[in-house]
């Protein structure tokens, strides 16, 4: 019973998960600092108030406030990670990412269709210079 618990917990994978789990809470860290610190006061500034009024919001004896709250924090957070994180990144991926390889299947192919077209001319060469000769 504990070789399989050892086994399933040493598998790659389960590894691989649980690192990319405590890197995104970390990264989720940063994210709300960033917003608390720069998203947060601009848009006290625009709007002349804090978010707490959003929450605030009842509408039929529901308070839909604390929705309209959660999904405004989470397009302003899937709006950092877009613009400060997947853009950025994306483009240097692009200046960074080598072009692949052309395989060697499709190199032979190339160059038998260039010694095709080559033939080909030439023997159209052949027949046009025997049909004006006559």
């Amino acid at each position: 019973m504990l070789k399989g618990f050892r086994d399933f917990v040493l598998r790659g994978n389960v590894v691989d998960l649980a690192v990319a789990v405590v890197i995104g809470a970390a990264f989720g860290n940063v994210v709300d600092g960033f917003i608390a610190a720069f998203v947060d006061p601009l848009i006290a500034l625009i709007l002349g108030g804090a978010g707490e009024e959003l929450a605030a919001i009842v509408f039929g004896g529901f308070p839909v406030g604390i929705f309209l709250s959660a999904l405004v924090t989470f397009v302003l957070k899937a709006a950092v990670i877009y613009f400060f994180v997947v853009r950025p990144f994306s483009s240097l991926a692009a200046q960074v990412a080598p072009t692949p390889a052309t395989p060697d299947d499709v190199k032979l192919l190339s160059e038998i269709r260039d010694l095709q077209q080559q033939q080909l001319a030439a023997l159209r060469g052949q027949r046009s210079g025997d049909s004006s000769g006559r």
